[in-house]
């Protein structure tokens, strides 16, 4: 089973158990706003925070 491991909310942590999985908090990834645009393979994608606090990804 994954251990669970309290962290800072702006570091990246390693899954135990699972090589090569991140831990990333929501609060890192949008910290001063509600939209963050990501870059993958040449499209850009829309990772938003709604009111109600649920994230949405869109191309």
């Amino acid at each position: 089973m994954n251990e669970k491991r309290q962290t800072n909310r702006n570091e990246v942590t390693d899954t135990a158990g699972e090589p090569g999985v991140h831990l990333v908090s929501s609060e890192a990834l949008l910290p001063a706003g509600r939209t963050l645009h990501i870059e993958h393979r040449g499209e850009i994608y829309m990772l938003r925070k709604t009111r109600s606090g649920k994230l949405i990804l869109t191309k």
